[in-house]
């Protein structure tokens, strides 16, 4: 149970970190990309957060 309880957070922290850094840093990306993104969070929360730190942040 503690377990699965700590990988919630950390997916709910990684979906959060992606859909701010999203709404608040990336102003040039255009707002198809940027929805794809923040439901790519809801689903997929680690692993978007992975991707996104090598395909954007590392830019």
């Amino acid at each position: 149970m503690f377990g699965f309880g700590f990988f919630g957070i950390i997916a709910l922290v990684c979906a959060v970190w992606v859909i701010y850094d999203i709404m608040t840093k990336q102003k040039r990306m255009d707002n198809t990309t940027k929805l794809i993104w923040v439901v790519a969070a809801v689903i997929f929360s680690i692993i978007t957060a992975a991707v996104y730190y090598f395909l954007v942040k590392k830019k």
